[in-house]
């Protein structure tokens, strides 16, 4: 009888335990499971460097450099972002670090800071923020230099271009540094040089800048006088746009021409699909070239794919379009390793 009790008692024993094993396997199964579906935090594609130099303008650095396809000395582009933009919104809305990581070259962003500039736009108006080894221009070369000499970049590869306020800005970089860059474009931009504070700026974008005593290159020549090469310009602009006026796109194409000594007349306009497209070339070369794109406001135009409805960007001021700017001046700069 006791044994009889004892057998039936060590039985349910081992169910028990049994079911318990069963049971632990189970949570530990489901946990494994619920840690892999975990997603992990995103690395960020931009990376923050603070200590690049004394950085007068109290600006941000951001770069993006990718981790193959990198050649041994990579070329480097510099963009500058439009006001009420970040680095992060313009490079996903325009995919410049997929471009980067196709091409096998670096990015830099600088950035505004909201204590600089309310409305996060490069200070271009400020004559302290654009001269020559002062304010932003400075901040801006001297996180060129620190690429340069980390990444071993090709100096004779170095390119710019910037939307809005970073059109502007980048019109004074190259006014300030011509021979740093191989090639530049400036995006929904404004002459360098005929403002001198925020009010007269707002003026300038709404009615289109006045041209300066001595005509539109002499600001130009006035700080770079002894310069005779500089690099290829192309200017671009909506033909709609309303915070910018598109006689600024004109300002800054006879600017340019100016410095350069090219004569207007010497240049060929095409109509386009997109648009029209008006370049002026010196020895063969394209030296500036303005990209007028129909029906587009304010901001930098991306392709449309074809049969697919292209949702609006996520960023206001990068807008589908019948024409890409990045693409265009990748293969313009020699960095499409790929087609785009």
């Amino acid at each position: 009888m006791k044994l009889s009790f004892g057998r039936s008692l060590l039985k349910v024993l081992r169910a028990q335990k049994k079911i318990s094993n069963r049971i632990e396997k189970a949570v530990a199964k489901t946990r494994r499971k619920t840690k892999r579906s975990t997603p992990r935090p995103a690395k960020p594609i931009l990376v923050e460097t603070t200590a690049f130099g004394s950085n007068p303008g109290r600006l941000v650095m951001k770069s993006f450099v990718p981790t193959s396809r990198l050649p041994k000395n990579p070329a480097l582009v510099v963009l500058l972002h439009g006001c009420h933009q970040t680095p992060e919104s313009l490079d996903a809305a325009a995919g410049f670090s997929k471009l980067a990581k196709e091409g096998g070259f670096v990015l830099l962003y600088p950035q505004q800071k909201r204590a600089n500039n309310s409305q996060d736009c490069f200070n271009w108006f400020r004559p302290s923020a654009v001269a020559r080894d002062r304010g932003e221009v400075r901040s801006i070369k001297q996180m060129i230099e620190y690429l340069c000499e980390r990444h071993r970049i090709d100096r004779s590869r170095i390119f710019i271009a910037g939307l809005s306020a970073g059109a502007a800005m980048t019109g004074a970089l190259v006014a300030n540094y011509p021979s740093l860059f191989a090639g530049a474009a400036i995006i929904a931009g404004m002459p360098f040089g005929p403002v001198r504070d925020a009010m007269s700026a707002l003026r300038a974008m709404k009615s289109g800048a006045t041209p300066p005593p001595g005509g539109w290159g002499r600001p130009i020549a006035e700080i770079s006088p002894e310069v005779r090469a500089w690099p290829p310009i192309t200017i671009w602009q909506g033909v709609e746009d309303r915070v910018v006026k598109p006689a600024n796109a004109l300002a800054c194409v006879a600017q340019w021409l100016e410095v350069q000594g090219i004569v207007e007349s010497s240049g060929r306009l095409e109509k386009k699909p997109w648009g029209s497209l008006q370049s002026w070339k010196v020895t063969g070369e394209v030296k500036v070239a303005l990209y007028s794109v129909s029906n587009m406001g304010h901001g930098l135009p991306i392709k449309k794919r074809k049969s697919v409805i292209t949702p609006r960007s996520a960023d206001p001021y990068v807008i589908p379009a019948d024409i890409s700017a990045p693409a265009e001046m990748m293969r313009l700069w020699g960095l499409s390793r790929f087609r785009v």
